[in-house]
């Protein structure tokens, strides 16, 4: 019997990850977060007031299994001086969709029909909410880009508005095998789906195990020196009663002009695996090396090997 695999996260990480994830005989349903707020998706939020569609787009676009000219298209960014400057196809078809349908949820659905998803994309709620983050600075920083943009370190992070969970998202939850958080941002795409206190009592009461795909590098202003087991703690912090139960983590050795690369363009570093702290946290841990160099060059998770790890602990235990 094939197992259900839920997913919660947003962003490159999660598309990533889910990318590797479809090619291996399990159900996935991803849950994806909806309070990005630049460039394209921001515009449309406030145009049109709907939940951002960015991450949606991107998640969309892993899970197909369509024809690459129909993702190209879907991923096509406008370059131009009116006002699609900057839109992206998919952000366009995603809004459409859901004013023709009524909501985003019906919306998703219509366009994941034309897509041949390989699993179902579900959105975290169906309200246009705002992050916020509490600095340990005394500050208050609204909006996500905000938060990513700024310096100092996050004290917790939370929404201006009540949210209010979608059913589909819930009734992932509560069907699910395992729960699966994904690799990201930790504040700005993984923590907001643990947001929503009704998606936290669902997780709370799943027989499930909750498994993390640990970052392979920091993210600037929101990681900074960050170990794998403060990536641990700080979601422990929005789990309720449950806490991590299994870390996928990397132990592949990252070339030192790539490390030179990160530090300097991107302000990032390596997450140290410290080890010494693994066995008082109680959580399984599965290392292999994740280490994959792309055709742009940058730095990414081995999705293939996430993938196998992943359906290998399903089918084991």
């Amino acid at each position: 019997m094939r197992k259900n695999v839920v997913v919660l996260g947003g962003g490159t990480g999660m598309s990533n990850l889910l990318s590797g994830l479809k090619q291996y005989p399990i159900d996935i349903t991803a849950i994806v977060t909806v309070c990005d707020d630049g460039k394209s998706t921001g515009i449309l939020r406030e145009e049109f007031n709907i939940p951002a569609v960015g991450d949606i787009r991107r998640v969309l676009v892993s899970l197909s299994e369509t024809e690459p000219l129909v993702m190209d298209l879907f991923n096509y960014r406008f370059n131009t001086t009116s006002d699609l400057d900057g839109h992206t196809v998919g952000n366009l078809l995603l809004t459409a969709a859901s004013e023709i349908r009524g909501n985003l949820s019906d919306g998703i659905e219509a366009l994941s029909k034309v897509l041949n998803l390989k699993g179902k994309v579900v959105p975290l709620t169906e309200d246009n909410v705002t992050l916020m983050a509490d600095m340990e600075d005394g500050s208050v920083v609204e909006g996500e880009h905000n938060i990513t943009l700024k310096k100092g370190k996050i004290k917790k992070v939370y929404y201006k508005e009540k949210a209010v969970a979608t059913a589909s998202a819930l009734k992932a939850i509560r069907e699910a095998d395992l729960i699966l958080l994904s690799m990201g941002s930790l504040f700005t795409s993984v923590i907001p789906n643990l947001l929503i206190d009704e998606i936290v009592k669902e997780i709370e009461k799943s027989k499930a195990k909750i498994m993390y795909v640990c970052n392979i590098m920091t993210q600037p202003g929101e990681t900074d020196n960050f170990t794998v087991t403060d990536h641990i703690n700080k979601l422990n912090e929005y789990l309720g009663n449950r806490n991590v139960d299994i870390v996928l983590v990397n132990t592949g050795k990252i070339d030192e002009k790539m490390i030179k690369f990160y530090e300097t363009a991107e302000q990032k570093d390596p997450v140290r695996c410290d080890e010494e702290n693994f066995a008082k946290y109680g959580f399984k841990v599965i290392e292999d090396d994740f280490i994959y160099i792309n055709k742009n060059n940058l730095l990414r998770h081995d999705n293939i090997k996430l993938g196998f790890h992943i359906f290998y602990y399903l089918m084991k235990g």
